[in-house]
């Protein structure tokens, strides 16, 4: 019984380290990254569609992404839909593509993005730690002998403390990549 609850702590574990490295994937690092435009919906035929449905997305160069919609008349759509997405690109259309330049960051805005990064994750470590909480929980609830109840939560404080260090080493990339110039 403590095996099923540790093996299901582990998993929400999991999810919260994969939750952190996609909301990782949204902080810029000075390079193009496609990424950024997941959350971008665009007035297509007045219904609220991803931009991933309406065109392909490049990355011609490191700095560049370039936007070539599949049809051509909701190009307008799609600029005015990352304009107002608030990115902080500004949106360059040429009649048939929309290209996005990624700007040089200075070091005040790598830092912010620094702050950002360890924010979410803070925000990583508390799920871990609600994810604990509930597990000890359940293991307190389960009608075992006491030394086995203190046994599995020591395993369950391992556990959190291999995912602990999972988030700080993942923390510490994305601190390098941040800071790189």
């Amino acid at each position: 019984m403590t095996d099923e609850i540790l093996l299901e702590t582990e998993d929400k574990m999991q999810k919260a380290i994969e939750v952190m490295e996609n909301r990782f994937l949204n902080v810029r690092a000075g390079r193009a990254n496609p990424k950024i435009l997941d959350k971008v919906m665009v007035e297509y035929y007045g219904v609220p569609t991803p931009l991933i449905q309406l065109a392909t997305i490049s990355i011609p160069e490191a700095r560049k992404l370039v936007i070539k919609p599949f049809d051509r008349s909701s190009i307008g759509a799609i600029e005015k839909a990352i304009f107002e997405a608030n990115i902080g690109l500004t949106p360059n259309n040429n009649g048939e593509t929309v290209m996005l330049v990624i700007p040089e960051l200075t070091e005040e805005r790598r830092k912010d993005y620094v702050k950002e990064a360890k924010a979410l994750a803070e925000d990583a470590k508390i799920a871990l730690r609600n994810v604990r909480q509930d597990a000890n929980s359940d293991i307190k609830k389960l009608e075992i002998p006491e030394d086995e109840q203190k046994r599995a939560q020591e395993d369950v404080q391992e556990l959190i403390n291999k995912y602990n260090k999972i988030i700080d080493d993942k923390l510490k990339v994305k601190e390098n990549e941040l800071m790189e110039i």
